[in-house]
């Protein structure tokens, strides 16, 4: 039995499936995104998590020694107790709780096979770079201010710039944002800025407490 052509045309405001898989040229990492989004999203939304609940007991017992509070380099305690640590007023984590919430949905709906338009990605591309900044002021704080790490906020710092990184290059690569071309060919070299960015922060933080460092050796 023939079929007509109208039989062939999805019902209007459908996207055929395959539509889903369209990248333009020369895309790298076309399930990279989602998958970070989602594993990313996930892991910051349960440090922020736990942080939050570690803030609490210490705000209920002022000498409660949080999990994450190690020995003198690796403290949390030393951390929460510094106006850093609630920059507009509250928690941090709370803010991290919000976004990393958001993140996860983003990356479970483009897994769904969901198509954002461009104002979405341009409001990610801004709350990512909000979070980036934010995230590194804390790192400038709790390096060269308070003189402490927090491993769960580590952990925060770990999945904020990589979740950066790849949606902004997602939205250059789409021309959601204005770039040259040499920008949009980065993209095939797309772990070197990462890595060299990772080395950085791991130097620093190296030098920071290498003297700390040399008395475990």
């Amino acid at each position: 039995m023939r079929r007509s052509p109208s039989d062939l045309t999805p019902p209007v405001g459908v996207i055929p499936a395959t539509a889903h898989a369209v990248e333009p040229e020369g895309v790298p990492f076309p399930r990279l995104l989602p998958r970070l989004l989602l594993i990313g999203g996930a892991v910051g939304l349960i440090a922020a998590f736990v942080l939050t609940v570690e803030k609490i007991a210490l705000l209920k017992n002022p000498a409660y020694v949080p999990s994450c509070s190690i020995n003198p380099v690796l403290s949390c305690g030393s951390i929460m107790r510094t106006p850093q640590a609630e920059l507009f007023g509250f928690p941090n984590p709370l803010l991290g709780i919000a976004s990393f919430a958001v993140v996860t949905t983003v990356g479970v709906s483009l897994l769904a096979g969901a198509r954002l338009p461009r104002w979405f990605w341009l409001g990610l591309q801004a709350g990512a770079t909000a979070g980036v900044v934010f995230v590194h002021w804390l790192i400038f704080q709790s390096l060269y201010v308070i003189g402490a790490l927090c491993p769960y906020c580590m952990i925060v710092w770990a999945v904020t710039v990589p979740i950066f990184w790849y949606v902004t290059l997602h939205n250059v690569i789409h021309q959601h944002l204005p770039a040259p071309v040499g920008m949009r060919r980065l993209a095939a070299y797309h772990t070197v800025p990462l890595t060299v960015w990772f080395l950085a922060l791991i130097a620093a933080i190296g030098v920071r407490f290498q003297s700390y460092w040399s008395t475990l050796l």
